[in-house]
């Protein structure tokens, strides 16, 4: 059994790894960096830790929009560093079974930031790769602006 946590993007629905996802809090302010790339709103503070905030919009080339008091950070580690996405809503905890689970590869070859595609009984969700949501320059630009906040 995989356990994933998912989380609403306008009507999309996509999901993370339950074992990468540190907290889940309600939006606060982000504070905007002027050389960060574009997947980088900006940054925010989790317990005196200064924590890029991805723009996950942006990376899905869905239509940006104004922050809501209903939006989510969802903080997840990836293997280099600690990351807040900016989701619409977290949609809980999902259990999916292996077998429910498609590699992106079979589907698309070549796919950049979804890793697999769970088959749920309300409908599909696509899984993340956490590990490749920011390429390696935009990991390093956005280390670079945070360094000069």
């Amino acid at each position: 059994m995989t356990l994933l946590v998912g989380l609403q993007l306008d009507d999309r629905r996509y999901a993370l790894p339950l074992s990468a996802v540190e907290r889940i809090t309600r939006v606060v302010e982000v504070m905007p960096l002027p050389d960060a790339p574009r997947a980088i709103a900006g940054v925010i503070n989790v317990h005196g830790r200064i924590v890029a905030v991805v723009n996950i919009r942006e990376r899905f080339a869905l239509p940006a929009r104004a922050l809501r008091l209903t939006d989510q950070l969802l903080i997840a580690q990836t293997p280099k560093q600690t990351i807040a996405l900016l989701v619409d809503a977290v949609l809980g905890v999902i259990e999916c079974a292996e077998a429910d689970i498609v590699a992106a590869s079979a589907i698309a070859p070549g796919m950049q930031t979804i890793c697999g595609i769970a088959k749920l009984a309300d409908g599909m969700i696509l899984i993340h790769d956490l590990d490749r949501l920011l390429s390696t320059d935009e990991q390093r630009a956005a280390n670079d602006a945070m360094t000069g906040a």
